[in-house]
């Protein structure tokens, strides 16, 4: 196997790995009380039809049948309560004592529209106390409040929603808005009831309408899931896709989120983690105004209520890496930086370095070209060592010319042959691969990166209004693989893809092998531009100037490469093997030496076999 053929091997797996990525996959098979992978919508339209019935007003006979001992609190006036600080505007409700709406003051939707993440239409919530006369849905009383509309500046401000139930009982429900920041704290307390309250946890029960804040649906809808952590810090999703997806968990979980592509609502447990969660994803694809309805049904343990320990936290912001850390354990997860052998990549070297050119570019399609500059600085040892391999393959392309002349179309032959020249001459044929495959784990690590990357969300560079979406440089109506735009900076990558591998195959000796490795190294680049013609703008951005740089930095190399010495230095060395000074060959040479020889002996003892066959008959 010569080096041209490793490659291409190399690059046939990378393909079938960006597959695997592309291509959304079912989730693994858990156990059969935890996840399954089918929904029933009935269960969330009756409980959001309980909401909206117990909405419309009541009288105080209806009150009194429906709520009974809080029939006191389940009559009153709704009035909003809008607290904001610098990053988020919260809108409350005294029915409910419930957050009402959040908009997020520092982002847009795809169509500049103000960002609203919940609303009273489409975010639905639920808090049953379980009581001796039935279950109340806390979320259906009315609160009295002493809060006023106002801007949180420097310290925290509580809002605190109190519902009176009988004199002695009543129920609290305490926000605390911090002056920055996307996370508020959440008391429940319950004072005087134990007598009232029956044996159970508290259901949480909250629906999410998820709306549209990016350009394409479907990729929109490919994204959104829920995310938890177990109490034994295990994170999990639901499936990511365009399909109901469903998980009911018999282990409690510490927090769960409704995630968008970029945005997250989420609750936190402080204490005690939420028991029997039931998760569910559902799709319309008929209803195009709703990306997916994201559905969690959690119980939140009576006890801490009862002992005063029943704290929260709402999460309601950016799904930004830089931001969620502190927020919960392993809360940053929600992040997806790629597979556990890529993420120490991403999360210590390309998110810090990004983060770090952030601070001094404000352009990001410049900052990407920094990054790029970068990465190749580092890298050029390896670009060095890969360049010095081709150099040497050139020094003896005659020699292997020749060797082509004098054994003539026999493959296995001319592999043995070659093994033995670079024997002779001291070249391995994988020094030039390993610098090669050194990259592919930086390569794989921004493929999962860049779309993930909220940093690039509506940054806009040259033609390119959003750099964390397609360039649609050019719109058409759908065609298939294509899609129904052609992105020009996947256009660019292409050419430069195809450039870059003309000009290796200039510097490359052709080596012996059934495949023609240089016809193909035209072919990969034309296959991946429809698979990444739906890709951010940024990462396609990023792989034409990191093959641009790529040619830049070996013609430089070039330059300071004597091929003269390096014919010296072969010869030397051919000449120190036949006087018996040089090296052995050892490790994957010698190894390859010794298979190529076995296949060439079994090949004669094939042809011997085949003549003595011929001479019986």
């Amino acid at each position: 196997m010569d080096r041209n053929q490793i490659i291409g091997i190399v690059l046939i797996l990378a393909m079938l790995v960006g597959y695997q990525l592309l291509v959304p996959k079912p989730a693994p098979e858990k156990q059969a009380a935890q996840q399954t992978q089918t929904t029933k919508p009935t269960t969330a339209s009756g409980v959001a039809a309980a909401i909206n019935k117990a909405e419309q007003p009541l009288d105080s006979a209806a009150a009194k049948a429906q709520f009974g001992d809080f029939a006191a609190a389940a009559t009153g006036q709704t009035r909003d309560i809008v607290v904001e600080n610098k990053d988020i505007k919260v809108t409350f409700s005294t029915h409910g004592g419930r957050v009402k709406e959040v908009v997020l003051k520092k982002y847009k939707t795809y169509d500049k529209k103000p960002l609203v993440l919940i609303d009273d239409q489409s975010s639905k919530t639920l808090l049953e106390l379980p009581t001796n006369r039935g279950k109340v849905d806390l979320h259906q009383l009315y609160y009295q409040t002493t809060a006023q509309n106002g801007t949180v500046s420097g310290q925290p401000q509580q809002v605190v929603f109190r519902a009176e139930v009988a004199p002695g009982q009543s129920i609290e429900q305490i926000y605390t808005i911090p002056a920055e920041g996307y996370v508020l704290d959440y008391d429940l307390k319950l004072d005087g009831l134990n007598n009232t309250l029956a044996t159970g946890d508290i259901r949480f029960f909250w629906e999410d309408k998820m709306r549209q804040y990016e350009n394409d649906l479907s990729n929109n809808r490919r994204s959104a899931t829920i995310d938890y952590l177990t109490a034994d810090e295990n994170f999990e999703k639901l499936t990511e896709g365009e399909s109901n997806q469903e998980a009911t968990l018999q282990e409690p979980v510490q927090w769960f989120t409704i995630k968008h592509k970029y945005f997250l609502s989420g609750f936190v447990a402080k204490n005690s983690p939420l028991a029997k969660a039931t998760f569910k994803t559902l799709v319309d694809p008929a209803d195009s105004s709703v990306v997916k309805t994201a559905i969690a049904d959690v119980m939140l343990p009576i006890a801490d209520v009862k002992a005063g320990k029943g704290q929260y936290k709402f999460y309601y912001g950016p799904n930004d890496f830089q931001l969620l850390g502190s927020v919960a354990p392993e809360f940053d997860q929600n992040v997806y930086l790629g597979y556990s052998v890529l993420k120490p990549i991403n999360k210590y070297f390309f998110v810090p370095v990004f983060n770090f050119l952030e601070k001094f570019i404000s352009n990001y399609g410049l900052l990407i070209i920094a990054l790029v500059v970068f990465v190749k600085l580092i890298l050029t040892p390896l670009t060095y060592k890969s360049y010095i391999s081709m150099a040497k393959m050139r020094v003896l392309q005659p020699e292997l010319n020749e060797m082509k002349e004098r054994v003539g179309d026999d493959m296995a032959k001319q592999q043995s042959e070659q093994m033995k020249l670079y024997q002779e001459v001291g070249v391995s044929p994988l020094s030039g691969c390993i610098p090669v495959l050194a990259t592919m784990p930086i390569l794989f690590s921004l493929f999962m990166l860049f779309p993930n990357l909220i940093e690039l969300r509506q940054k806009t560079f040259l033609w390119a209004n959003d750099l964390s979406t397609y360039d649609a440089f050019i719109t058409f109506p759908a065609i298939p693989f294509i899609g129904s735009h052609l992105s020009l900076f996947t256009v660019l990558m292409t050419a430069s893809s195809i450039a870059y591998a003309y000009y290796n195959n200039q510097t490359t000796p052709t080596q012996p092998g059934p495949v023609n490795m240089k016809a193909m190294s035209y072919v990969f680049p034309l296959m991946f531009m429809f698979v990444l013609n739906s890709y951010p703008a940024g990462l396609t951005f990023y792989y034409f100037v990191s093959n641009v740089v790529t040619i830049a930095q070996q013609q430089l190399i070039r330059r300071f490469v004597d091929e003269d010495k390096i014919k010296a230095v072969l010869d030397e060395n051919r000449r120190k093997n036949a006087a018996g000074e040089g090296k052995k060959p050892g490790g994957f040479q010698a190894l390859l030496q010794k298979q190529l020889a076995a296949a060439d002996e079994a090949r004669k003892q094939a042809d011997e076999a085949q003549k003595r066959a011929k001479s019986k008959k």
